[in-house]
């Protein structure tokens, strides 16, 4: 059995789309970040940085923080989602950290100079929300190639890339403009497990 912390941020939702994808079974607790849940000394234990998501595989006795970390163990785990054979594995792996070191940390600036900063610095905003763009036009170049981020097959690297693009409207942007990520997007959108780990936690 496996415990999930997280909450409803893309970071949060890669977890819990891979859950539901592998068919493992999973424990939902809910760290209400807004509360700043993620500071208690029982949620520090698990995740040193306090953030989300974080998993405890009961079964290998096992921590796992990072959301990045989470998808490459639950993916070997299952032996799901991730090639074994060098040169796809990598191709995986590097547009997985495409994610975690491009897509989320621009993005979350963009959001939060665009929407929460309670000064509104137009360099800032500007800044992150070029950069945002580009990481656009990056994945509708991509996916110009093949019909996934990394091939032609679903992959934890779609799983870490989606929940990002599918806040496009909250952070009022548009893929009008990028057929190939707005083609990827809808057809990731509809995989039943995609669809329930999006609504977790609920």
């Amino acid at each position: 059995m496996i415990d999930l912390y997280t909450f409803t941020t893309p970071n949060g939702r890669k977890a819990s789309i891979m859950l539901e994808e592998v068919g493992l079974d999973y424990t939902v607790h809910t760290i209400d970040i807004t509360k700043g849940e993620q500071f208690t000394p029982e949620f520090v234990s698990i995740n040193p940085n306090s953030k989300i998501p974080a998993i405890v595989d009961h079964d290998a006795d096992l921590t796992v923080f990072e959301s990045g970390a989470i998808l490459i163990y639950l993916a070997e785990k299952t032996e799901k989602l991730l090639a074994t054979q060098p040169k796809q594995r990598f191709q995986t792996i590097e547009w997985l950290m495409f994610q975690m070191g491009s897509i989320g940390p621009m993005f979350g600036q963009y959001n939060h100079f665009n929407k929460a900063a309670n000064e509104k610095i137009p360099y800032a905003i500007a800044r992150y929300h070029q950069e945002t763009l580009r990481l656009y036009d990056v994945l509708n170049t991509q996916l110009g190639k093949a019909e996934y981020v990394s091939g032609n097959d679903y992959t934890i690297a779609d799983i870490a890339i989606y929940p990002w693009i599918a806040a496009y409207q909250f952070m009022e942007l548009s893929l009008e403009e990028y057929p190939e990520l707005k083609r990827w997007y809808e057809t990731i959108k509809q995989r039943p497990a995609v669809d329930r780990g999006m609504n977790i936690p609920s």
